[in-house]
């Protein structure tokens, strides 16, 4: 997934580029000393963070200094006696807040890869305060009376196409966010940010300390029965780690579904880890996220009713490219009923192979990825510890995922390590462009960790600008669980294929070729925000890919031709599963966001709600639950709120873009740079859609979709 990144308490996701831009800033800034790294730009290559001096207590003095700062610009920009123009106004706006951008981005970013007490604490405090300075910005009527001057006379300006549209977007994020309202509903408002921007911070919280703590025990080594050697001993050390020796610790993801089901013979166990999963989040204790959630979508729900919209999922949808919940709604129950059709067509297979087995239970939702596994295994004759030993980490990153974007772009990358990081499992990459140029710093962050939270993501922490010069620094986050010393990391082809989806991300940040900071890289619609990601999954199986990067992590002999094509065979494989599992999730937000304040139910009735929503829609398969229930889906309460459907939206465009590159010669520069030229470096200058109509030269189609996930549309 992508992640932006500063989970900002801004009342929009496009407005929270008004704190999350990076400019220049010569000087240390008054409150704050000139030995606060966020004093002054940073003085390392392309200005990437000076992790090795950065501390904790040099946050707090950064936001406050910064949040000042950025005022007493924008009081200046509102209370300048001159009539509004685009330098004096929009440009000023875009150059503010360059000690607030550089402290949040660092911080943030490390909340998510590796947080510890003293940032959980600072990330609630500051959660209200971030959002009352950001509506001090977006509500003031000074202000936005010069941005609404601007607004009206734009085409005659003599602006270029991205100015005007710089213009455009301003004044569209500060409707949004409430300026054509009255004093009394402003006050109103900035009280309900104030207390949702601390709920998500609550919520996201309990999730990461539930996950850790949630972990299973395990008391004797022959449940672990299917786990290999290596895992075994992770176990134990995860064990010992928690005071816990002679036992056995298997921690959980933050997701529905769990990796170790599909290897464990142990049924009781498999089972454990499902409940241990489902069940977080609405147990009672510390860490029950009911109230929370009542709490937010009923906030949520009122807070588009004082903006004019009947739920929040309209006012979400309004500035993405699906625009109307209806459109989005046809396009999820379009699908639902072919998945579901799918999900117990596969299901069917499992309960023979479990009766095969001698078993005599119903297939449950802990026996779908082990008995899936089985099915795999007959009907391709592979299965994932076939794999494995060619899918080494390092021959991953640099001989598939960086090979791919030589092949397409020319990029060339080389290992640096003089350059500080935030923790040792990070490397760092200078990426050079075709002419040998420098473009970027890549920083990759792999490894699972429990001061990170779980998924995968991107984030910036410079972003391009032809107004400040910059380039970008890009990271890339996964979860893959770390080996013991000395054991080579081997990956499932799940977490090969999320390494180039994170990636194709990095590639859309990296390419940014635009002069304003709010359009720059990702910073795009989130319903397209995927897209580009999802397209580059595409050269994970690539067969001139593979062959460079799947090598036996022994012998260095290259993947047999045979297995390469059961893998490439399989790949529509429990697809139903897989689609059923992340409508449901989409559905179950799209539910939530589409209700209005007074039928939100209490915190006694989300579960109740969760299911009949899953069952009005068609997705209440009990053997494949949504793949997040609402207490633990964190998409939908930090950033994706009404928006879960886009990676399937996304993946419309993906498709269809995939059978561009097959139609076109696939895997050369030619093809490449006409991706680069028309779509990626294009960040948010254009509108999505415009962009991906340049590229493919049509109209987006659903029939790709639906060949790729192997999915018929259902009369």
């Amino acid at each position: 997934m992508h992640h932006r990144n500063a989970p900002l308490a801004v009342t929009s996701i496009l407005a929270a580029s008004l704190l999350t831009m990076t400019h220049d800033s010569p000087a240390a800034q008054p409150g704050l000393t000139a030995s606060n790294p966020f004093a002054a730009v940073s003085p390392l290559p392309l200005h990437y963070p000076q992790f090795d001096r950065i501390r904790d207590t040099d946050f707090s003095p950064a936001f406050d200094a910064g949040m000042a700062e950025q005022l007493a610009e924008v009081r200046a920009i509102a209370d300048n006696p001159a009539a509004p123009t685009f330098d004096n106004t929009m440009v000023a706006l875009e150059r503010s807040g360059q000690v607030l951008d550089r402290a949040q981005t660092v911080f943030y970013n490390l909340v998510g890869a590796d947080t510890n007490d003293a940032r959980n604490k600072l990330r609630s405090d500051y959660a209200p305060r971030f959002s009352a300075h950001s509506d001090a910005i977006l509500l003031d009527g000074k202000l936005f009376a010069r941005i609404e001057s601007l607004h009206s006379r734009r085409a005659a300006l003599g602006l270029d196409a991205e100015a005007v549209r710089l213009i455009e977007r301003y004044h569209s994020d500060f409707v949004r966010a409430g300026a054509k309202l009255s004093a009394a509903d402003k006050e109103k408002l900035k009280t309900m940010n104030a207390e949702l921007a601390t709920l998500g911070s609550r919520f996201t919280q309990n999730v990461l300390d539930e996950v850790n703590a949630s972990a299973v025990v395990v008391d004797d080594v022959k449940q672990l029965d299917g786990f290999t050697p290596a895992q075994i001993e992770a176990a134990a050390q995860e064990a010992k780690s928690r005071n816990l020796p002679g036992k056995y610790v298997i921690t959980l993801l933050n997701t529905t579904g769990q990796p170790p089901e599909s290897q464990l013979t142990h049924r009781p166990l498999r089972q454990r880890l499902h409940e241990a999963s489902i069940h977080r989040g609405a147990k009672g204790g510390q860490w029950d996220n009911r109230e929370i959630v009542s709490r937010t979508m009923k906030l949520r729900a009122e807070r588009a009713a004082l903006l004019g919209f009947p739920n929040y999922a309209t006012y979400g949808l309004e500035d993405q490219t699906a625009r109307t919940p209806d459109a989005v709604n046809k396009m999820l129950r379009q699908l639902a009923p072919a998945a579901v059709a799918n999900a117990k067509r596969e299901a069917a297979a499992l309960q023979a192979r479990i009766e095969k087995d001698g078993g005599n239970f119903q297939l449950a939702p802990w026996d779908w990825s082990y008995y899936t596994e089985k099915v795999r295994a007959e009907q391709y004759a592979f299965d994932e510890s076939q794999l494995k030993p060619y899918l080494e980490l390092d021959n991953v990153l640099e001989k598939g995922v960086f090979f791919a974007a030589n092949q397409l772009y020319g990029l060339t990358f080389k290992r640096r390590t003089d350059l500080p990081v935030y923790h040792p499992d990070v490397r760092v990459y200078d990426v050079f462009d075709a002419n040998g140029k420098q473009l970027a710093i890549f920083l990759s962050d792999m490894y699972a960790r429990k001061s990170k939270r779980g998924g995968a993501w991107m984030n910036e922490y410079v972003s391009q600008s032809g107004m400040t010069g910059y380039l970008p620094v890009i990271a890339n986050h996964l979860n893959i669980p770390k080996p013991p010393a000395g054991e080579p990391t081997l990956l499932t082809w799940d977490e090969v294929t999320t390494a180039f989806h994170e990636f194709g991300h990095a590639l859309h940040g990296m390419f940014s070729n635009v002069r304003y900071p709010y359009f720059s890289g990702t910073r795009v619609p989130r319903d397209f925000v995927e897209f580009p990601s999802q397209v580059n999954e595409m050269w994970a199986d690539w067969p001139a890919v593979l062959k460079n990067y799947a090598r036996h992590y022994q012998t260095g002999a290259p993947i047999p031709q045979q297995l390469l094509d059961k893998v490439i065979a399989a790949a529509k494989f429990n697809q139903g599963f897989a689609t059923t599992e992340y409508l449901g999730a989409a559905m179950l937000d799209q539910r939530w966001h589409q209700l209005p304040a007074d039928k939100v139910p209490a915190a006694d009735g989300v579960l109740a709600f969760e299911a009949s929503a899953l069952a009005a829609d068609g997705v209440d398969y009990a053997p494949v639950p949504p793949r997040y229930r609402t207490t633990y889906f964190s998409h939908i309460m930090g950033g994706y709120q009404a928006g879960y459907y886009s990676y399937i939206w996304s993946e419309v465009l993906d498709a269809n873009s995939q059978d561009w590159f097959k139609a076109h010669g696939g895997l050369t520069r030619a093809n490449g740079d006409h991706f680069r030229k028309t779509l990626l470096s294009r960040g948010g200058s254009r509108d999505a859609l415009e962009l991906f109509r340049e590229f493919a030269g049509h109209e987006p189609q659903i029939g790709p979709l639906l060949e790729k996930r192997g999915l018929t549309v259902a009369q």
